[in-house]
């Protein structure tokens, strides 16, 4: 009997002896941005004969939270795989997608096949803002201050 709490106890310190872990927002420093966001799907009358392969070759699949950017904020540090905020979303929508070079300061924000969705959300200025990774000197000497 007392083998196994001292087991249970012995499991239970060692899972709180865990490195602290600080929440992946805080790995980024991020910037805000004003932009026009509209709706798209993976749809070929929308895209092109390939839907559901972004232009970086990632697989697109309804409910995952992806946007497409245009090649101005892509030069401005929204790049493949960078976490954004959307205003009005709770969630963090990652970059996997450009757009054709014709937009300017302008997201896409990936909605499935759900044609009605976008269509509903149309277009509208939004508040963005965008994660660029802090150095990993900085990562790591926050971790450190947390233990």
């Amino acid at each position: 009997m007392y083998k196994k709490i001292s087991i249970i106890f012995f499991l239970l310190f060692l899972l709180s002896c865990k490195k602290a872990k600080i929440p992946f927002e805080e790995n980024y420093t991020w910037h805000e941005l004003k932009v026009t966001a509209s709706a798209y799907n993976s749809l070929k009358n929308q895209t092109d004969s390939n839907p559901h392969i972004t232009a970086f070759g990632d697989s697109l699949k309804p409910g995952l939270n992806y946007i497409a950017v245009s090649r101005d904020l892509y030069r401005k540090g929204l790049k493949h795989n960078t976490p954004v905020k959307i205003k009005g979303f709770d969630s963090i929508f990652f970059v996997k997608d450009r757009m054709h070079p014709r937009w300017k300061n302008k997201i896409d924000i990936y909605m499935g096949v759900d044609v009605k969705a976008a269509k509903q959300w149309g277009r509208k200025k939004v508040s963005i803002s965008y994660g660029v990774l802090k150095p990993i000197d900085s990562i790591n000497k926050a971790v450190n201050s947390k233990q």
